[in-house]
């Protein structure tokens, strides 16, 4: 992927990408309201306008929060409780998301906003806009969200910036909100009645962090099929198990994709072994391994659907409908499908990392990895090559069945038991960003172990693909001839895993799905 862009992404509720959200939150592209999504926005303003001047009691208009829903609010007081809403809820606890997550964030609260159903003003809208193109970016605490109600505490500092309160980047500096806004030529807003919450009721923090974590996992998927074909061929694996007849038996997508990619990795090579010719069958890690990254794929799959729903959809409360004449308090911001589907990604990326371990293990255990050196290197005893790589990796695995517990099935009432049942889903997608870091650097200690064995098979001997892969490989970390510190290698490598989009990348040497 590019690290610019110059594409400006048209926004009007109702058909942002992933991939768009991508070239946004990472990758600095402008954004730019449709006219037509801008029109739905003053028509509902005007509408809640109308509802103000009438004095009718509506939820988020002219009454309190929560469990204060029923406490009706005096129009003098409509401005004051915006702001009392904002600083309020801004309880967030922890280190802050990073950079990308919080504009991920901010672009998705701006498409909800622009479907035209939460009665904000468009300048408000307007000034949001102008923070994410000018690079104005909320300090927003990872900690404090239930994931129901929305994600009420992160959102709320983002808001505070938005009327020059709390913290914010600007190019690269940490400092006041209020300062940020007025580097970038921006002046602070003024709430009006129901703007304070159309700005923090809503999945926007556990969908924005769940985004980026989908892509980023469906890179990773990619990427466990190039190590495993490169540990494959390392260890003269039998490329029988991959053959088209025995999967299109079994018709799941995702096994299909990876034994396709698998036999586009090696098409060529020549240290694979055929059945019988040393062995009748290898481990499940690489026999089954494209039914095991297959069903991760297919589970990426299943999350990217519901990433696709939520990431243009209202999720905030009350919601506004000038032509039927009503605002109606629903639920549209409980995240338990978000939540689940974190859960769910979260077991996806676990499994690719554990297979992935598993296979580490063959290629450095001497009575598994079919004649290489014990631990991959020739002087075993004074050199204790990548026995502690395995260990590193299998902590990494460990760490990742902790934190693949799910967060969706426990709940905890708030706000004097109104909101008796909560989704937890920002904590499952905080869990499975760090899965994600976790199996990225599983990977990476594959590849530089398949990389030496590869070393000691003969690297011109691997297919088109792996070849491909090596070579990426050892133009950032060398073969290693003698021990030395492994952990700065292996970071070298995850990072550049992460930061490569290998679908576009690999694109010229084979086909990848």
């Amino acid at each position: 992927m590019q690290s610019t862009v110059d594409k400006t992404v048209v926004l009007d509720g109702q058909s942002l990408t992933l991939e768009q959200l991508v070239q946004v939150a990472r990758y600095g592209a402008k954004i730019q309201p449709s006219e037509g999504s801008l029109g739905r926005v003053r028509h509902a303003r005007e509408y809640v306008e109308k509802l103000l001047r009438e004095r009718k009691v509506v939820y988020g208009l002219t009454t309190g929060f929560g469990k204060f829903s029923d406490t009706y609010i005096e129009g003098s007081d409509v401005q004051q409780l915006q702001l009392n809403l904002i600083r309020s809820h801004a309880c967030g606890l922890g280190e802050p998301f990073s950079s990308d997550t919080v504009r991920a964030m901010l672009l998705l609260r701006i498409n909800a906003l622009l479907l035209g159903y939460s009665g904000i003003r468009a300048e408000v809208v307007g000034q949001m806009v102008d923070m994410l193109n000018y690079g104005v970016t909320p300090v927003v605490p990872q900690q404090g969200s239930l994931g129901a109600s929305g994600d009420l505490a992160p959102l709320a500092h983002m808001a505070l910036v938005l009327i020059g309160e709390g913290e914010a980047y600007y190019e690269g500096q940490r400092m006041p909100g209020a300062q940020a806004l007025a580097s970038a030529g921006l002046l602070p807003v003024v709430l009006e009645a129901k703007e304070g919450l159309a700005l923090i009721n809503g999945t926007q923090v556990m969908t924005a962090v769940g985004a980026l974590e989908c892509y980023d996992a469906w890179n990773l998927a990619r990427w466990s099929d190039c190590t495993l074909a490169l540990t494959a061929e390392a260890l003269r694996g039998v490329k029988d198990a991959f053959d088209p007849l025995t999967h299109r038996l079994r018709p799941q997508p995702g096994q299909g994709y990876a034994a396709d990619n698998f036999r586009a990795l090696t098409r060529s090579s020549r240290l694979l072994s055929t059945q019988g010719e040393l062995r009748v069958q290898d481990a499940y890690s690489i026999r089954c391994a494209p039914q095991v990254h297959g069903a991760s794929r297919d589970g990426l799959a299943y999350i990217q659907a519901k990433l696709d729903i939520e990431i243009n959809a209202v999720t905030d409360n009350p919601l506004i409908f000038p032509e039927q004449d009503r605002v109606i308090s629903g639920g549209n911001f409980h995240g338990q499908p978000i939540a689940l589907a974190m859960d769910h990604l979260s077991i996806c990326s676990s499994e690719l990392a554990n297979i992935a371990e598993r296979r580490i293990e063959r290629l450095v255990n001497p009575q598994l990895n079919e004649g290489l050196p014990p631990f991959l290197t020739e002087q075993g005893g004074v050199q204790s090559g990548f026995m502690i790589a395995q260990y590193a990796a299998a902590a990494l695995v460990s760490e990742n069945k902790s934190l693949a517990h799910p967060a969706s099935v426990d709940s905890i009432p708030s706000s004097a038991n109104q909101e008796d049942h909560v989704s937890m889903g920002t904590i499952g997608a905080r869990k499975a960003r760090q899965i994600i870091d976790n199996a990225y650097s599983v990977l990476a200690i594959e590849l530089m172990c398949a990389a030496q064995a590869a070393d000691y098979r003969g690297p011109e001997q691997l297919g088109t693909g792996t070849r491909w892969v090596y070579e990426q490989c050892r133009q950032r970390v060398s073969f290693v001839q003698e021990d030395r510190v492994l952990s700065t290698d292996f970071r070298t490598l995850a990072e550049w895993m992460k930061a490569t989009n290998l679908k576009a990348a690999i694109a010229e040497i084979i086909f990848m799905h």
